[in-house]
């Protein structure tokens, strides 16, 4: 994948089109978030290098083989990220005769996240009490479910050590989330299966619970949608995920340790007693959110509020997640953060316009800043305001005319056939966000396919113009995803996995 800025000044005649200034590769030009947009699409754009990607049609399906990066051996600071439903994840190799969830599945999933977000977010009067209050006291507390932090689909997972001595974890990371916390013995109610074996605090020697009466406590009001419980003068925490999904347990702090040399004492963390979800075999979550409770925060003295990842190019293959800005690349360009009021910990971005084989869609601005956009980790497909779904689909459509269709698969409605093909050729996509910053998506991060018969467009409506818009995971493959959380801003570069 290239950052190209890429612009074509045209000069209308009756008879032909003329080319007065033609992009070559490497060289900056005027970007496609300036240029006109194009009434009609011409023949011999379709064909140019730098309007559309080709690729073997094999490519588009992951293997049933981990192909591991070396990119995390490479940085400092840095975490292994793998999906939970690949094979780079040891509970799935271990595992082999099980089935593995269904893209129908994880669809679904989706969209249980995604209506759960848009449930946080569509209503001014849920800026305060997000979730109700913990009723009773005990580590078997029932969550209200009417509006639930966002797990659904949320996908990759990394490793951290907790405890001393210290044990190695696999959690799911979200920067939809802000809460840490893993499952614990004795699981006073439930435990879902994991990967290792469930931490117990007994085990070791830094583990100390929160008390009632401290102002850590407290933070969960923020950090969780729930105002925190009591047993015995130690801190509950209750999370419920907009799934079903739910953690109940103890508040506690505990040695976290990332790397042989990144170590913090005394972080926050929830030990949970009562867990049950669909957490892929995970040990519980890493949240990264904006909160002050949550792992960005908690290690901001070290990494000066800065982490980025990338997500990679398929569940068969493996990315990384950064703290600190150890390995960033030079070519990153940022836009700047903005803000969500009903739910501030989330990553806002101001979307300006969307590019299709380097035509700018007839999208008004205002399309974007009445509904807002943040952009998610755990959100597997970007859902988009009807209007501009609707103009990307049109011309998605128009340039794939060649393709025969094939039937929708859940949310997503634009899909094709590929059987009788070796090689597809398709036009670029891509993002323009304030600050003049166009995100070319790459090749792999624009379908979504169960099969080579059903390959899908892999973005979806918004069931209003007013619903936030939500940059997924799918498009942020293989970018290097930079959050300077401290600098107020995000940034994008390519190839951030190899």
């Amino acid at each position: 994948m290239a950052f190209l800025s890429l612009s074509f000044i045209f000069e209308r005649s009756e008879t032909k089109t003329t080319f007065l200034f033609r992009v070559f590769v490497g060289i900056l030009f005027i970007s496609s978030c300036y240029a006109e947009t194009a009434e009609t699409t011409h023949d011999n754009q379709l064909h140019d290098h730098h309007l559309t990607h080709t690729m073997k049609l094999t490519s588009l399906l992951p293997s049933n083989v981990c192909d591991s990066s070396s990119k995390v051996d490479e940085r400092k600071s840095s975490l292994k990220v793998v999906h939970k439903h690949g094979p780079c994840f040891q509970l799935n190799r271990d595992n082999k005769a099980k089935s593995p969830i269904s893209l129908a599945e994880i669809l679904r999933l989706d969209q249980s996240r995604v209506d759960s977000i848009h449930s946080r977010l569509g209503s001014k009067k849920q800026s305060g009490s997000r979730g109700g209050n913990i009723k009773e006291t005990d580590a078997s507390v029932n969550i209200p479910a009417k509006d639930g932090s966002m797990i659904g689909s949320a996908n990759y997972i990394v490793t951290v050590g907790l405890g001393t001595p210290k044990k190695d974890l696999s959690l799911v990371f979200d920067t939809g989330s802000d809460l840490t916390w893993t499952q614990c013995q004795p699981c006073v109610k439930s435990c879902y299966q994991q990967k290792e074996t469930i931490f117990d605090p007994k085990d070791s020697q830094t583990y100390t619970n929160i008390s009632c009466s401290s102002p850590k406590c407290d933070s969960l009001k923020s950090g969780t949608g729930n105002s925190p419980s009591c047993s015995s003068s130690t801190c509950i925490y209750g999370i419920m995920y907009g799934d079903s999904s739910f953690s109940v347990g103890f508040f506690g702090t505990e040695t976290l340790t990332l790397t042989p040399t990144d170590v913090f004492p005394d972080f926050l963390f929830g030990c949970g007693q009562n867990n049950q979800g669909l957490f892929g075999g995970s040990a519980g979550l890493i949240g990264l959110g904006r909160d002050p409770i949550s792992l960005v925060s908690q290690t901001a003295q070290k990494y000066s509020n800065i982490f980025s990842y990338c997500l990679p190019s398929s569940s068969s293959s493996t990315g990384h997640l950064t703290l600190g800005n150890g390995g960033v690349s030079n070519s990153v360009k940022f836009t700047p953060l903005s803000t969500m009021p009903q739910r501030p910990s989330l990553y806002g971005l101001d979307v300006t316009g969307i590019s299709v084989g380097g035509q700018k869609l007839p999208i008004p601005a205002s399309v974007f800043s009445s509904s807002g956009t943040i952009i998610d980790s755990g959100t597997v497909i970007t859902r988009l305001p009807p209007t501009a779904y609707s103009s990307l689909k049109s011309a998605f459509q128009q340039q794939m005319s060649q393709y025969p269709t094939a039937p929708s698969m859940s949310i997503l409605d634009t899909c094709y056939d590929f059987s009788q093909y070796d090689n597809i050729t398709f036009p670029t996509i891509s993002f323009c966000f304030n600050g003049d910053t166009e995100v070319v998506i790459d090749e792999t991060g624009i379908f979504y396919a169960s099969e080579v018969t059903q390959v899908c467009l892999a973005f979806a409506p918004n069931g209003d113009d007013s619903d936030v818009a939500i940059f997924g995971n799918v498009q942020q493959k293989t970018m290097e995803i930079v959050y300077d959380v401290a600098g107020g801003r995000v940034g994008f570069a390519p190839g951030g996995c190899s």
